[in-house]
């Protein structure tokens, strides 16, 4: 766990600046179409990668674009198809309803990584996946889960599942990138805003239309687009999906409290919801006994450079 530390924290940090994203992007769509703000996020957010990734990892973008072909479906699995999905969810839903369905994508990335990677999930593990989603539920039921299961599913939350599903998949390509992070990132927001310039020409470029609107979207380029996707990509690559995955369980928790911060008050289920939350993530950080030759490996390859 102290060994880890530091990649726990940039973990948990991508999910605060995600969960500002819900918030704000939510007010921001009301402004814009979720194709303009998600191609001004990326325009702009690449202007700044491209020159941190050479500053921090100089790695020769000849080396990067070899891998194009992961790097395109990374940008399209996330950068595009996450992104895409949760702003047009944002029209339909709130930030919060968003979150609670969310809180399911860590169990849903152990999975995948348990079928197609051979990640070995353990009693450990699935009892720190029950406590997490546990904890993401009653935060955001309020202590009343049921109430989740009785709303049903409108095209919001439907959206929220489709945007889960290209998450899972942009983790777990993730693992077969070589590209440093932040220069992995940089490269997928290129493609990014090529691979929706098509789209932007048909339809047009809407920008905010007040102060509060391009602060909004200032704050989605700084921080969910720059900061937490070379975090996110850092920590991932580092401890493994799975693991990884456990954490974006503070993403309702982050958003509830931000919006404890804006006047909703302290209550009882998120304070036990977040304590829930943590202990998943605890017991889900716990290394997996792993057994043959393929789990030894995967397990080396997920801790080389910690």
């Amino acid at each position: 766990m102290v060994k880890h530390a530091r990649v726990y924290l940039f973990l948990a940090l991508a999910n605060l600046f995600w969960a500002g994203n819900f918030v704000l992007g939510a007010m921001v769509v009301t402004q814009v179409s979720p194709i303009s703000l998600t191609f001004s996020r990326w325009f702009c957010a690449s202007f700044l990668l491209v020159p941190l990734a050479w500053l921090i990892e100089r790695v020769p973008w000849r080396r990067a674009l070899a891998e194009w072909r992961l790097h395109a479906l990374q940008s399209t699995l996330g950068l595009l198809g996450y992104t895409l999905f949760l702003y047009w969810a944002l029209g339909f839903t709130t930030p919060l309803t968003a979150a609670v369905i969310s809180a399911a994508n860590p169990a849903l990335i152990a999975l995948a990584a348990a079928l197609f990677l051979g990640d070995k999930l353990g009693a450990a593990r699935i009892l720190g996946l029950v406590l997490a989603f546990g904890g993401a539920l009653i935060v955001l039921s309020g202590g009343d889960i049921a109430r989740i299961l009785e709303n049903g599913l409108n095209p919001g939350d439907l959206l929220i599942v489709a945007a889960m599903l290209s998450w899972t998949g942009y983790t777990l390509v993730g693992r077969r990138l070589t590209t440093p992070p932040v220069t992995a990132t940089a490269v997928q927001a290129v493609f990014a805003v090529i691979l929706l310039a098509p789209f932007v020409a048909l339809f047009g470029l809407q920008l905010p239309a007040d102060a509060a609107g391009f602060a909004g979207l200032a704050y989605i380029i700084l921080f969910p687009s720059v900061a937490a996707y070379a975090l996110w990509n850092l920590g991932a690559r580092r401890i493994g999906p799975a693991r990884a995955g456990v954490f974006l369980n503070l993403l309702p928790v982050f958003t509830v409290l931000i919006s404890v911060l804006l006047g909703q008050a302290l209550t009882p289920a998120l304070i036990a919801g977040g304590v829930l939350v943590l202990a998943g993530i605890v017991l889900t950080s716990r290394p997996a006994r792993r057994g043959g030759a393929r789990g030894g490996a995967a397990q080396q390859r997920d801790s080389a450079s910690a």
